[in-house]
């Protein structure tokens, strides 16, 4: 059964709202703060996964827009990056950074350490480590395919979508409880946020709602607003995109995402200096609903039934690996961050981005600042460490695990 771009389009609105539904009537998922479109999402892929087993019936949606999506998500982080904001925040991003990269490393040295214990191919320690788990589906179909046609690692690829498909889900499920368990370690003035949101939301209701922290606060904006946001996106997109292609094939190739982020950065400070700055309120909306809707999209076309292809080996890993991420932002990622509430919403985040990809920290932070208060720093520090470097530094651990002498 296949459902065209429009169906798709109608079917990813439903799911989010079926989201907000699933959360507002379940107190667990409230508890948990699992983001909507986690919530609606997975449960339209399990229900897809019943009907395949069951009667045989394998819905196929066109995903045409989601890359679109994806792509004004990271332009929209872009324009609302402010170069000032970003220099105030350096040390704490640099030492964010860091923690991202020891994590980067220490996946790969579980993976690679439990395929000896368990007896398979030391390649699907990289394979169901940083490659998949912080790369991503991208990265993984890129590596599989030189495992497969160099080291002649046999379902490379398939193995590589199923441990994405499994980090995404992962991701999106454990920031929520990761946030809940340090909920109750932060310093009372932190942890009575949770009590005073309310009537700061009311008191703030006058002020510039803030971009990516408050998906549902209401977006003053215009027709001429949203135009002249819309067009700023495109140009991110379009300039991006040839970008992209200028630079692949060289040492310093990118992913597109990362240069519609580049060019939305270098546009919005521009405005900026020229005295036109952009628009808050309309990069907000459009932001958000981009954001909500590439997340929809992407759950609810898992293919969950790729995971009952993975052996009993590589889910063993997937299993430690998420154990390791749960504990690494608990014990690590929570205190080197300073312990407070904002170290809190970083640890969420961590886990988005260190098991699925960038929107999927988004999405655990907002359903946290969303129930306790904003976090200003951990809004600034992650949407840049998670689009910007953990690609480039995720590429460099990666070749340097590669030159191990056991890959030889």
């Amino acid at each position: 059964m296949n459902v065209g771009i429009y169906g798709t389009l109608v079917t990813a609105s439903l799911v989010l709202l079926l989201g907000n539904r699933l959360v507002g009537w379940i107190p667990l998922l409230r508890s948990y703060t699992i983001p909507e479109p986690v919530a609606g999402g997975l449960l339209v892929a399990i229900v897809l996964l019943i009907l395949r087993t069951t009667s045989h019936i394998e819905v196929r949606f066109d995903t045409a827009l989601q890359t679109p999506l994806m792509l004004a998500f990271f332009a929209t982080i872009g324009l609302n990056a402010n170069l000032a904001s970003l220099k105030s925040g350096g040390p704490l991003l640099l030492r964010f950074l860091g923690l991202v990269i020891s994590l980067l490393i220490l996946q790969n040295a579980v993976g690679i350490a439990l395929t000896y214990v368990l007896g398979i191919d030391p390649l699907y320690g990289l394979l169901v480590g940083s490659i998949t788990l912080s790369g991503g589906h991208g990265t993984g179909a890129a590596w599989s395919k030189v495992f497969a046609e160099h080291h002649g690692l046999q379902s490379a690829t398939e193995a590589a979508i199923a441990c994405a498909t499994f980090g995404l889900v992962m991701g999106g499920i454990l920031g929520g409880p990761v946030a809940r368990v340090l909920m109750r370690q932060v310093a009372r003035k932190d942890a009575a946020r949770a009590e005073n949101h309310a009537e700061s939301h009311a008191d703030s209701a006058a002020e510039a709602p803030l971009a990516f922290e408050e998906p549902k606060a209401e977006q003053a904006t215009t027709p001429a607003a949203f135009i002249e946001t819309l067009a700023l996106i495109a140009i991110s997109l379009a300039a991006g995109d040839a970008l992209s292609q200028v630079l692949a094939g060289t040492a310093i190739e990118l992913p597109t995402f990362v240069c519609v982020l580049f060019v939305g950065v270098l546009l919005s400070n521009m405005l900026g200096l020229a005295g036109k700055p952009v628009i808050d309120h309309a990069v907000a909306l459009l932001g958000n609903v981009s954001l909500a809707l590439f997340l929809a999209m992407a759950l609810m076309t898992l293919k969950l039934w790729d995971l009952a292809s993975l052996a009993l080996p590589v889910v063993s890993i997937l299993v430690a690996q998420t154990v390791l991420m749960a504990l690494y932002a608990i014990f690590v990622t929570f205190r080197v961050m300073g312990r407070n509430y904002d170290a809190v919403v970083l640890a969420a985040g961590h886990c988005g981005f260190g098991l699925g990809a960038t929107p999927t920290a988004i999405a655990n932070m907002q359903a946290v600042t969303a129930r306790f208060g904003h976090s200003h720093l951990a809004f600034l520090v992650v949407p840049m460490v998670g689009a910007f470097f953990i690609d480039i530094a995720n590429a460099i651990v990666i070749k340097g695990f590669m030159a191990l002498p056991i890959f030889h």
